[in-house]
């Protein structure tokens, strides 16, 4: 769907292109135009340059230009319509509601974020205070994860302390915590189990930092137990497009235009901290490839 011409108008109108490009570009004043360093190449002399009264960015050294939904796309790796909610914030205007279908996605998309906040929270915390995680902070310090890692990439230990379903329905509704796939049935029990239990979690976010799906490693050695298991697929959760760490991937500097592929989150984690960050894994068979990113691989 489109977004209405006078919608994206407002948004122009409202900040200059000088200033959503000075948040990651240094400038200076030339003229009536703006000069820096380009952001998508490594150079030594400024070949960069913003005209806040034409509205768009012009780089003489890779030729790229555009206005500032471009320039948001193109630095930060966003689609279209996300560079518009992000632009549309820092301008102060609410997010723009295209119909009820769209109105009745964006409220389920909203309850999905905030399960998996919920869920992450608490297990992130049982991980650094709960007395009955210690064999999962074994494993960790085993791997040679240290507590800032552990912290930076939000991994829980998900303890059997609580029956954490009833504590999501004080909050949300069984059809919502249901969608979010976190639970299975199990039909024995004639209950919802959680999927994780006893595993070290692993946070998986889209694009923008937003969790949609878990990754859960156990840490006892059992036959009858898969030692990596993930999330099914569901409403926002596309296994096929998803790759863990490519948020932050795709935050550092642009004048790197690849990301490495390794094998699994441990490997990620492990190469972040030694300073390579540009690093992601899939723990799926198939994967989109039509990002912006190189994808290399180093199995």
């Amino acid at each position: 769907m489109k977004y209405p011409k006078e919608y994206l108008d407002e948004i122009k109108v409202r900040l200059k292109v000088s200033n959503i490009v000075s948040r990651s570009v240094s400038l200076k004043k030339r003229g009536k135009e703006f000069v820096g360093l380009s952001p998508f190449k490594n150079e030594r002399t400024p070949s960069f340059t913003v005209n806040d009264e034409k509205e768009f960015y012009h780089c003489f050294a890779t030729g790229e230009h555009g206005n500032i939904f471009d320039f948001v796309m193109k630095t930060q790796n966003l689609r279209f319509g996300e560079a518009v909610k992000f632009l549309a914030s820092l301008a102060g205007m609410k997010p723009y509601t295209f119909s009820k279908q769209d109105e009745q996605r964006e409220k389920d998309w909203s309850l999905y974020k905030e399960i998996y906040k919920s869920y992450i929270d608490y297990f992130h915390n049982e991980l650094l205070k709960n007395n009955s995680a210690s064999e999962a902070k074994t494993y960790i310090k085993k791997r040679g994860l240290r507590l800032e890692d552990v912290q930076n990439f939000k991994l829980g230990f998900v303890t059997n302390e609580i029956d954490f379903f009833q504590h999501l329905l004080n909050k949300f509704d069984e059809d919502e915590v249901i969608k979010s796939k976190i639970f299975f049935f199990d039909e024995k029990k004639k209950k919802y189990i959680n999927r994780f239990r006893e595993r070290i979690i692993f946070p998986i976010s889209n694009l923008s930092g937003d969790i949609i799906a878990i990754g859960g490693r156990a840490i006892k050695e059992n036959n009858y137990l898969a030692k990596y298991i993930n999330s099914p697929e569901t409403q926002f959760f596309k296994k096929g497009s998803n790759l863990y760490n490519l948020d932050k991937s795709r935050r550092l500097s642009n004048k790197l235009d690849y990301v490495y592929l390794v094998e699994g989150y441990m490997d990620v984690i492990g190469l972040y901290k030694n300073d390579i960050k540009k690093c992601c894994c899939k723990s799926w068979n198939r994967i989109d490839t039509s990002s912006n990113f190189n994808i290399r691989s180093i199995f």
